[in-house]
């Protein structure tokens, strides 16, 4: 009921970004439900079913990966000064968020489930003349504990993963870390690991006397502060050093360089099968789908390290003001937008393939694969759209201040299109390499 609360009193832009992953998770839904209608209406071909639902993973973990994001970005359940003392504390929150994730993809997967029913014929006569027959199995009863298995995979998937990323955690140094402390219900009570018996205490409130003498010594000779060993920093205004690079880029660079190198080895093979790409495209070996997978890990592993990478050369070789403030906003917002905006260099990369491999001759586009597609780039476009909208309300308070100070607007406006400008500069043509090369192994070069 909170979270219904929660959901309902929210500004429109968050209700926009739910409305979203509804209309997401709907779309992903039908795509399930139309490969369990393939596997109905042709039971002697249970390979062909099982490639179809193979491929719903990729448009299933877009979602995923889109919901995610837009829980990020909810205002209504950040920790705020106050909350924990009515019963909202970091574990309570994170459950609300889950609960309302998961609400959103419900509403769509039953959005889901009417339009495929509706398809079928089963609430108002068969639409369309009957041409979705063929992959919906019209004339077949549909198994509903089949459909509604199929369905939950997104509200059930979804959940977990926000309540796997926003679990409470505790973000000190582990210099500042005290003894090891449990927390009551939902994280709102806490005390300390280790409790102390009745005998601590001395006999007869012995350990309270004692304690009392000795504040009222402190009160009176008041101890003597330490002098300070090192110098005051002379330059209070200097801004703070930004984050250090992330840890990904090494990584992700041997992850990429393996699926190509898998993709290259399955190039060698050609063993003419194994491997049907839908819509018309290409066929060839079963590795190639590995090397494709790996390739996007690689992309999305060093995605934060090649935007910490850019803005250091943003302020390379004498930068001015503008600069500056362009490659140090890049550099702190790295792992915020450097992992989606991998994502979509990794999806760009696969469409300019699939692209390139399209055969004329063969039949276009079929609406299952057109939907996958859209799903899969809008997802990943509206999470990058979304790491966007979170960065720039994490450096709120950075821009008033320099609102203050009196820096112009069109200094903002400007660095914005320098660091736009950077990123295109530098992830462009990592994606036009990338696709040629994923595109080499199915092409017959």
């Amino acid at each position: 009921m909170l979270a219904l609360r929660l959901t309902r009193g929210s500004h429109p832009a968050v209700q926009l970004r739910r409305l979203l992953v509804a209309v997401a998770s709907a779309g992903t839904g039908f795509l399930l439900l139309c490969t369990l209608g393939y596997a109905m209406g042709h039971p002697d071909s249970p390979a062909a079913a099982a490639l179809r639902l193979a491929w719903c993973a990729t448009p299933l973990a877009a979602t995923v990966y889109f919901a995610v994001a837009v829980a990020r970005t909810d205002p209504a359940t950040k920790p705020r000064p106050g909350l924990s003392a009515i019963g909202l504390g970091p574990g309570r929150l994170m459950a609300i968020s889950a609960t309302t994730t998961a609400l959103a993809c419900a509403l769509g997967s039953m959005l889901a489930l009417l339009f495929f029913l509706h398809l079928r014929g089963d609430l108002t006569g068969m639409p369309f003349d009957g041409a979705a027959a063929e992959f919906l199995a019209s004339d077949q009863p549909l198994p509903l504990p089949a459909a509604l298995t199929l369905l939950s995979l997104v509200p059930l998937t979804a959940s977990i993963a926000v309540a796997l990323v926003l679990r409470p955690r505790d973000i000190r140094p582990a210099s500042e870390k005290g003894p090891a402390r449990s927390y009551g219900r939902f994280g709102v009570q806490g005390r300390p690991g280790a409790r102390e018996t009745f005998g601590a205490y001395g006999r007869f409130g012995a350990r309270l006397r004692g304690d009392a003498r000795r504040d009222a010594t402190e009160d009176a000779e008041p101890a003597e502060q330490p002098e300070p060993t090192t110098a005051p920093d002379p330059d209070p205004s200097r801004p703070p050093a930004p984050r250090e690079a992330p840890r990904g880029l090494p990584w992700g660079v041997a992850v990429l360089a393996a699926g190509l190198a898998v993709e290259a080895y399955a190039n060698r093979e050609r063993d003419g099968g194994g491997l049907s790409l839908p819509g018309g495209l290409a066929h060839g070996p079963a590795s190639v789908l590995a090397g494709w997978v790996l390739t996007a890990i690689g992309l999305a592993l060093a995605g934060p390290g090649l935007t910490h990478l850019c803005g250091r050369l943003l302020q390379s070789a004498g930068p001015g003001a503008l600069r500056l403030l362009a490659g140090r906003v890049l550099m702190e917002e790295a792992s915020r937008i450097g992992r989606p905006l991998g994502v979509v260099c990794a999806v760009a990369s696969g469409a300019f393939a699939m692209t390139a491999l399209y055969d004329p001759n063969a039949p276009s586009f079929g609406p299952l694969t057109t939907l996958g597609g859209l799903l899969v780039t809008g997802c990943t476009v509206a999470t990058l759209l979304t790491a966007a909208v979170e960065a720039k309300h994490a450096r709120a308070d950075t821009t008033a201040a320099l609102l203050r100070l009196g820096a112009p607007a069109t200094m903002l406006r400007s660095a914005a299109a320098l660091r736009a400008g950077a990123l295109l500069a530098l992830f462009l043509p990592l994606t036009l390499f990338v696709a040629e090369l994923a595109a080499l192994p199915l092409a017959g070069r």
